[in-house]
């Protein structure tokens, strides 16, 4: 697997697992949310976080496969602080709650790990009438992290230490529509393709970890917002398309990575002292790296702030 994967600035590579870019690191008395958790890299996140030391709350749709993955990572690790509380990122209800719920938990939060997607789904409109993958993967994200920030600056400010928001994103936000996000035709279904949908789902991501930076860095709040892309990896992401399903199954164990190697990269911006202070950055193979031109778009960034605002009002 990645027999030529070359070493980064950060001592890492895209061979690097989730267990080794976090080695050495004690996150003991930290609380993390991943989203997703109950599957793929969502699940290898939340067992390397425990095995750090780091109480994990796994925000997810199915409780019944998060308890299997639970039960999983206390068996492994006896000590493991996981939890499981239920979140459908489509629905800003379901949202809604979920942040109620842990605000009043009584629980702190210094990382928030928004990891959980859909990819390349047919057209279908979410609970709140918005395009499902834009819904799911940006604006359940943009929502959740409004809501818990309050709870993010107050840890920070009495914890002296310095909270974390990562957003998944892809590598696939290139090839987004031309536009990049497009604001007025978000909806419309006669101009609808899935791919190139995925990829606006994921530039908002980066353009959201960006411009939340920049106003966390006006506000002097000691919280950083960074995005990254994890690699091609064997998830079940593929579902929605027989074909491209087939291809990976048959190919993936020679051109992807596997997911402890996919979830290297967010536990790495997660966990790691090297990006202490590092904000409004995109990562890949646990190193610095690029987002496209529009990914770097500091008016889009904005543009897509208000209409988010305006979305979930």
């Amino acid at each position: 697997m990645w027999p030529f994967s070359r070493q980064g600035p950060s001592g890492f590579s895209s061979s690097s697992t989730a267990e080794e870019v976090t080695r050495g690191i004690d996150g003991t008395g930290l609380t993390a949310i991943v989203t997703g958790a109950s599957s793929g890299i969502g699940t290898e996140t939340t067992r390397v976080l425990a095995l750090r030391g780091v109480h994990v709350i796994m925000a997810v749709r199915n409780l019944l496969a998060a308890k299997e993955v639970k039960e999983a990572i206390v068996k492994e690790l006896p000590t493991a602080k996981v939890d499981a509380m239920e979140l459908d990122l489509s629905s800003m209800v379901s949202v809604r709650k979920f942040a109620s719920e842990f605000n009043s938990s009584g629980l702190p939060l210094n990382i928030l790990i928004n990891n959980a997607g859909i990819m390349a789904t047919p057209f279908t409109l979410s609970k709140d009438n918005i395009e499902l993958q834009f819904a799911t993967n940006h604006i359940g994200h943009f929502l959740l992290t409004n809501l818990l920030l309050d709870k993010m600056k107050k840890t920070a400010r009495e914890s002296k230490k310095e909270g974390r928001i990562v957003n998944v994103s892809s590598g696939a936000h290139r090839i987004t529509y031309r536009e990049g996000i497009r604001f007025d035709k978000i909806n419309d279904e006669s101009s609808y393709s899935s791919w190139p949908a995925y990829g606006q789902s994921k530039l908002a991501n980066i353009l959201h970890a960006n411009e939340l930076a920049r106003r966390l860095k006006e506000d002097g709040v000691d919280i950083t917002a960074n995005s990254l892309h994890p690699g091609a990896i064997l998830t079940n992401l593929f579902r929605y398309n027989n074909i491209i399903n087939g291809i990976v199954n048959t190919l993936g164990k020679y051109v992807l990575k596997n997911v402890p190697q996919g979830a290297a990269t967010t536990c790495y911006v997660a966990l790691h002292p090297q990006v202490k202070e590092v904000s409004g950055e995109f990562f890949s193979d646990s190193n610095l790296s690029k987002a496209s031109s529009q990914g770097k778009d500091v008016e889009l960034a904005k543009k897509l702030w208000d209409f988010s605002m305006n979305l979930t009002r």
